[in-house]
């Protein structure tokens, strides 16, 4: 005979039921800080010894820290490689240049964003800061609200915007980044009872270098005067990671930050004539070089409860990356047709081992190279033994292989040919166009 449950039975099953329920985090907030022109030795918690980020250091110390995270070495193309997903060669988001309005690059119409794949999972989305060197306006790419910059100067002290289609003239003596702030906590305030993505790109630390408004002033007449001086760079990150923190704190009073995951991460290098020692070492090149130090940035995963509390992975990341792990955690599936390069980070947010990518692949026009743990190999079919990255890339001669270096050399070589970069879109005609070189100056992009 079949026993009906007491009263206490289900009184007990319920409970339990509740503390599962609350134990399975639901779809969370995401929000993507992209910091410009901050490579890993400007952050303390990566052994900046020169630059101070203790708010930064402690988003780290509450979530995940990846040590090797690898984007394209200048601003356009990380920044179409992390919204698309796609590397360069099937989008033609290959250099500054190709993935603005009018270039050859990429376009909305050919690809399926980020943010329209979290619209499609139930998510409100939206952009503040940097945005003009991608084609169209942040609307195109499936973003519901922007605010972001029509010039490509003056992005601190004086300029204007486009907030959501429409100009934007900003007050002389306005600090933009103060501006950037407001609309993305005016956004949080007004979303705040529903799931949201917001992508979150600074202009600091960009050239110019000018002051912020907590940069000392010897007299009133210095105000308004905005010249480029590296003297203000160090104020510059200050008051970037300040941002950081009061973007957290602002979570906190609404209520949002223990179902909220914050990515933070630069878009390339350091800047030509800011790189600064780690522990005492330089990190080898800059912005715009295909060297480490202009690919490979900084990369901290934050999301309470879910993410382990100060742990560091040495999991290899690539840009295009967070687009699989966004779209799991919001459980939508991107649509058939274009071929994927994300590989997701769920499991290791979730404090599981997950099942890291193998190696990094990190284009800039005509230039190109897949990096794995141990070796890096170029277009060129060049080796470089890579043990003490990123300090030296030490190059490995075929004569001088070791079995190490030569299993290496397959492995890479492999991975070069199945991907096939040379007949993608190195000048935005697709495959079998006729190749061009870019444009690869890094200044004022």
């Amino acid at each position: 005979m079949r026993k009906t449950p007491t009263l206490s039975a289900l009184i007990l099953l319920g409970a339990i039921c509740a503390s599962v329920l609350a134990a399975a985090p639901s779809k969370p907030n995401i929000i993507f800080v992209l910091a410009d022109d901050l490579g890993i030795d400007g952050v303390s918690c990566y052994g900046a010894d020169t630059h101070k980020t203790p708010q930064i250091d402690a988003l780290a110390a509450s979530g995940l820290r990846f040590q090797t995270c690898y984007a394209a070495p200048l601003c356009g193309p990380s920044r179409c490689l992390l919204m698309t997903g796609r590397y360069a060669f099937r989008t033609g988001g290959l250099t500054n240049g190709s993935w603005r309005a009018g270039g050859p690059g990429a376009v909305s119409a050919n690809e399926f964003p980020m943010a329209r794949l979290m619209k499609q999972a139930g998510y409100v989305t939206g952009q503040a800061g940097k945005w003009r060197q991608v084609g169209e306006l942040p609307g195109n790419w499936g973003f519901d609200e922007f605010l972001t910059d029509n010039t490509a100067s003056g992005w601190y002290w004086e300029t204007n915007y486009n907030k959501n289609g429409q100009e934007l003239i900003l007050p002389k003596g306005t600090y933009g980044p103060d501006v950037i702030q407001d609309f993305t906590f005016d956004f949080l305030r007004r979303h705040k009872d529903q799931p949201f993505f917001f992508y979150y790109a600074m202009h600091l630390v960009h050239k110019p270098t000018l002051r912020t408004p907590d940069s000392p002033i010897s007299s009133q007449a210095d105000v308004g005067q905005f010249k480029n001086d590296p003297k203000f760079y160090d104020d510059n990150i200050r008051y970037m990671d300040k941002q950081v923190g009061l973007l957290v704190a602002e979570l906190e009073k609404l209520g949002l930050r223990q179902n909220t995951l914050i990515i933070f991460s630069g878009d390339n290098g350091t800047a030509v004539g800011y790189p600064s020692p780690v522990h005492g070492r330089m990190i080898n090149g800059a912005k715009g070089s295909m060297l480490e130090g202009g690919s490979r940035v900084p990369f901290i995963a934050s999301w309470p409860g879910v993410t382990p509390a100060g742990k560091v992975l040495t999991d290899i990341v690539s840009f295009a990356d967070p687009y699989a792990t966004f779209a799991e955690l919001a459980g939508v599936k991107p649509p058939d047709g274009l071929k994927s390069d994300s590989h997701s980070l769920a499991p290791q947010l979730r404090g599981q081992p997950g099942t890291p990518r193998a190696w990094a692949y990190v284009q800039l026009g005509e230039h190109w190279f897949v990096r794995e743990p141990g070796f890096k190999m170029n277009e060129a079919q060049q080796l470089f033994e890579m043990s003490d990255a990123p300090f030296v890339e030490k190059p490995v001669a075929p004569e001088a292989d070791t079995d190490q270096s030569k299993a290496a050399r397959r492995r890479l070589s492999a991975v070069l040919t199945e991907l096939n970069p040379a007949e993608g879109k190195v000048d935005g005609a697709g495959k079998g166009g006729k190749r061009r070189r870019q444009n690869l100056n890094p200044v004022l992009q």
